[in-house]
């Protein structure tokens, strides 16, 4: 049985290592499901996670959020070296936009 309102984010990929399909949960990233299918694999991490927010419920552990629950500002801070920020500055004035639109524009890429 798997979570009734299962908003967390799931992947299915190819593991070459143990020639298996891999299910992923981002939110639980040391968790995973092997199995010969994408579908499987899908549906076993799928119980797997249930199993450990039902487990983690009755110890009172923290649950981890759904990353679509969660609110974001639209604001982080990169480091940049300043060669790259000088870079980018002149590539901004030359286009005639701002060097957040020109950051954001690349970062879409």
């Amino acid at each position: 049985m798997t979570l009734k309102n299962d908003r967390y984010t799931y992947r299915v990929t190819w593991s070459e290592d143990d020639s298996e399909y891999v299910g992923l949960c981002i939110e639980f990233p040391s968790l995973s499901w092997l199995s010969e299918s994408p579908e499987s694999a899908l549906m076993g991490v799928r119980k797997v996670v249930s199993d450990v927010v039902r487990d983690m419920g009755k110890n009172k552990e923290d649950i981890p959020s759904p990353i679509a629950k969660k609110n974001y500002s639209g604001k982080f801070l990169v480091r940049i070296p300043p060669e790259i920020h000088r870079t980018l500055a002149i590539q901004a004035a030359e286009a005639g936009v701002s060097l957040n639109r020109m950051a954001s524009a690349k970062l879409s890429q």
